[in-house]
């Protein structure tokens, strides 16, 4: 029995060896493939462009309603006419593809039988404008198709965040800008700060009566725990080299010359963002507008913030009936960690610390 025991002992710790190893390998395999995913294509990534019809949906939505509301009589009557209505429509189609030869040239060209497309893509922001890197996928894909016949409308949404980033995202939109296809901002909700900056490069902006815009200014703030440091005797040690490398402080204590530096440098951005706006928009009163606050649509179409009182939907669907109405995003997959990181860094920036800036805190649009 003793040598039974001592028998299936071993054979446990091999089996246990061979597990371990096992996971080991698996491991370092899902470790290496992740490294690989990281630095390889957008495909690799998880990452995937999505391209809908939003005729196609409409039709659907139509179609489904015609179905659940009409009698059977009705319904076999509308589908006649359907039917006929898809019939002409494929007829023309092909007469204008004949048309449009290269050899037939007493028939329209086909500059003159374009039909527009109107290309919908959306920003959805946060603190950091993390979704400025789907944005610039989903422009240079629009870009590689768009011509000046067509329109991009870009659907911004945000309260504003990092300056830097949301100098990025804008200046994606100034792309559309320089190829000189028309660009259109729709703010259905909130366009304010950084995110008005991102609406301002646009040749027509749309608002909904209720959405707010402007905060055309710029904050940093930062907690102090200098006093109570000192109250408890810790001393804080740091060192730098640059007169300005640190100014206000989390833990140090804050001087008056540093609130000085502090306060030139929101000025200097201040300045460049009115420049920015001004600009793009030189309709407007800048000194009326870029105090910092926020006005609802109505209002702002007033103050010439936005061209048009309209909402997002009611402008596209204006249009489905002379538009392919496309809508373009970049739909990428994140993992927990990642889910979960990116959140506690935006509590962090709502506190005024950014853990990965040169500064302990970044400033904010």
């Amino acid at each position: 029995m003793t040598q039974f025991f001592a028998a299936y002992g071993l054979f446990l710790l091999k089996a246990i060896t061979v597990v371990i190893a096992i996971l080991a390998t698996v491991g370092g395999a899902m470790a290496l493939s992740m490294r690989n995913n990281r630095s390889g294509s957008a495909s690799a990534r998880g990452e995937r462009l999505e391209i809908t019809s939003m005729n196609e949906t409409y039709t659907s939505m139509h179609d489904a309603l015609q179905d659940a509301l009409l009698s059977p009589a009705q319904l076999k009557v509308q589908n006649k006419l359907k039917a006929k209505e898809e019939k002409a429509k494929a007829k023309e189609e092909k007469k204008q593809a004949k048309r449009n030869k290269p050899k037939d040239t007493d028939s329209k060209t086909e500059a003159d039988d374009y039909k527009k497309r109107l290309y919908v893509l959306d920003f959805d922001g946060d603190i950091k404008a993390s979704a400025v890197d789907a944005l610039r996928q989903e422009i240079t894909a629009v870009l590689t198709m768009a011509n000046e016949k067509d329109e991009i409308l870009v659907r911004v949404e945000s309260g504003g965040g990092e300056v830097h980033s949301y100098g990025l995202a804008a200046s994606q939109l100034q792309r559309i800008r320089d190829k000189e296809i028309p660009l259109t901002i729709a703010v259905d909700k909130v366009a304010a700060s950084g995110g008005y900056l991102m609406a301002c490069v646009g040749d027509k902006i749309l608002a909904a009566p209720f959405a707010i815009l402007g905060s055309i200014g710029v904050i940093a703030q930062i907690p102090n725990l200098h006093k109570v440091l000192k109250k408890n005797d810790i001393d804080i040690e740091q060192l730098t080299a640059g007169e300005y490398k640190r100014t206000l402080t989390l833990l140090g204590e804050n001087t008056d010359k540093a609130r000085t530096k502090m306060q030139e440098e929101l000025e200097e951005v201040h300045q460049l963002f009115k420049n920015f706006v001004l600009e793009r928009r030189p309709q407007l009163d800048v000194k009326e507008v870029a105090t910092g606050e926020h006005w609802l649509g109505s209002r702002a179409l007033e103050l010439k913030l936005v061209d048009e009182l309209v909402t997002s939907d009611d402008y596209i669907m204006a249009q489905r009936d002379n538009s392919d109405i496309i809508e373009v995003a970049i739909k990428q997959r994140r993992s927990l960690m990642e889910k979960v990181t990116g959140r506690f860094a935006s509590v962090l920036a709502r506190f005024g610390v950014e853990p990965t800036s040169n500064q302990p805190y970044p400033k904010y649009l």
